[in-house]
């Protein structure tokens, strides 16, 4: 990797990276905010991804009323907007599902696992800069795939011969990211995201752990999941 490599110019090859790649059936939809949400992508990176960090928070990919809506990993509107400061235009996709349109800050759905993980960052460090002192937050993969029905289809759901570029990309990527922030420990959000670390990041000096997923999908994380992402975190050697 070139020594003047910015996070910026990690993301940009990223977006257009994956901008190539095709899908098929049971995928029907695939947003990439990386290109029609980039100024406030480009805004969440230059603001808070300068510099070494203790702790890479890794996500999945884009939720569709998270970051498929303001380019910010987990990026529930009204936390990125009021917490976050970051606010910009964020263009309309060519092909969107009718039942999950790209309304960009104007988008009144909640994205609950945004809600869990940046409430929590909020309520722990009460700044930005306390947490982004020791944290990033970033999505392993850029895309997100919906099915005819308008269903979120996870990367580990896409077919597996249109899936191998996909994760070559991604695993680059975040090479390339954790290469630039020089983490102790990058932390997947997920069992999926921690194993793509483990096997992107094989042969690297850096510690891979887990946390549970926000997601109210999972019946453990609607149990208090703060307190449990925080006792998790503990587990890694991580002290708030």
């Amino acid at each position: 990797m070139p020594h003047h490599l910015t996070v910026v110019d990690v993301a940009a090859r990223l977006r257009d990276e994956v901008k190539r790649l095709r899908f098929r059936s049971p995928v029907a939809y695939v947003y990439n905010p990386l290109d029609y949400a980039w100024v406030p992508h480009e805004a969440y990176l230059q603001t808070y991804g300068q510099g070494t960090r203790e702790i890479i928070l890794l996500g999945m990919n884009p939720g569709p009323w998270g970051m498929a809506q303001t380019g910010v990993p987990f990026g529930e509107v009204q936390l990125v907007q009021h917490w976050l400061k970051i606010k910009a235009p964020v263009r309309k996709p060519a092909h969107t599902h009718p039942r999950v349109p790209v309304l960009g800050f104007g988008c009144h759905r909640r994205e609950v696992s945004g809600q869990r993980l940046w409430g929590w960052a909020k309520d722990t460090f009460t700044t930005p800069k306390k947490f982004f002192d020791r944290f990033f937050v970033a999505n392993y993969c850029p895309l997100m795939f919906l099915d005819t029905s308008g269903r979120n289809r996870t990367p580990d759901h896409v077919p597996a011969r249109h899936r191998e570029r996909l994760l070559q990309v991604s695993d680059a990527a975040l090479r390339d990211l954790v290469t630039l922030m020089q983490p102790k420990l990058v932390i997947g959000v997920g069992g999926f995201a921690e194993s793509r670390a483990k096997s992107a990041l094989e042969g690297l000096d850096v510690t891979i752990g887990r946390i549970l997923h926000p997601s109210p999908a999972s019946p453990l994380a609607n149990n208090g999941w703060a307190k449990q992402a925080t006792a998790q975190l503990a587990r890694c050697g991580v002290r708030l």
